[in-house]
């Protein structure tokens, strides 16, 4: 018997991993968070596992229980979280009991809302000379941080930002930045990324707590901050500069183009 955290991505249901809905096809147990993950992601199941539970309004030792109801039942389990598991996932705590109870488990990562939003607004989020660092936080609020985690300090690296659970935070977070960044720094809040209502709005460090505000986003949205929204003057990275030898691509180019030999053929 195996537990398998899988990761369903952002929202949608073409965005899980071969790997992850291949085993959530196999598991006769399904564990998944609702409130994050769309039921149509288990569309492949409904009409094949013995048990589909939406885990939204269990607490963590109910959870647990009915790992272990499957367990007793020798019954794979597809624990279905949103996004990656390892970000946010609040899996740590299960494994922690998963391992006292000395059953095996497996964490199949996922496409995570930074990933999606990033390709929904069309860019890239580390630009040579702009940012080569992504950090992924989110605002304080009920959960401890250290002081060398709030964002005044993350702030001080200048890095790109993607900020999770902050929204309802907003002018906070614009107030926190705004020594570091300018308020001419771009900043794009993407609400529900990949869901058939998801929305967006972009604006500056100056007026994106009004945009945001005008949009009512409250809930289930990702603040992205940083130069590389804007950026225009960017250097070309040296993956594909022709002056820039690596070793696929030597500074000596061969006379003759490189060939595959395959089935005593040579392919070119």
């Amino acid at each position: 018997m195996k537990v398998y955290f899988l990761g369903a991505g952002p929202g949608d249901p073409e965005l899980i991993t071969v790997k992850a809905q291949r085993i959530l096809q196999q598991c006769p147990a399904v564990l998944y968070a609702g409130s994050l993950v769309p039921r149509e992601i288990l569309q492949s199941v409904e009409a094949t596992a013995s048990s589909i539970i939406d885990t939204a309004s269990l607490d963590l030792e109910q959870i647990i229980a009915h790992i272990v109801e499957a367990r007793d039942n020798h019954q794979d389990v597809a624990r279905v979280h949103s996004g990656d598991p390892s970000v946010y996932g609040a899996i740590g705590e299960q494994i922690r009991r998963l391992e006292a109870l000395d059953i095996d488990y497996e964490i199949i990562p996922g496409v995570t809302a930074t990933s999606a939003s990033a390709a929904w607004l069309g860019k890239e989020l580390t630009l040579s000379g702009v940012s080569q660092t992504i950090i992924m936080t989110r605002y304080e609020g009920k959960t401890p941080f250290p002081e060398r985690e709030r964002l005044p300090e993350l702030a001080r690296s200048g890095a790109t930002l993607a900020i999770h659970l902050g929204v309802t935070r907003i002018h906070k977070v614009v107030e926190d930045l705004l020594p570091h960044y300018g308020e001419d720094c771009p900043v794009a809040v993407c609400y529900r990324t990949s869901w058939p209502d998801q929305d967006k709005v972009t604006g500056t460090l100056k007026d994106i707590v009004a945009k945001v505000r005008e949009k009512k986003f409250t809930r289930t949205s990702l603040i992205l901050v940083g130069h590389v929204l804007d950026a225009e003057n960017f250097q070309d990275s040296y993956l594909y500069d022709e002056d820039k030898a690596h070793v696929y691509r030597p500074k000596v180019k061969p006379a003759a183009p490189r060939t595959v030999k395959r089935d005593d053929k040579k392919i070119a």
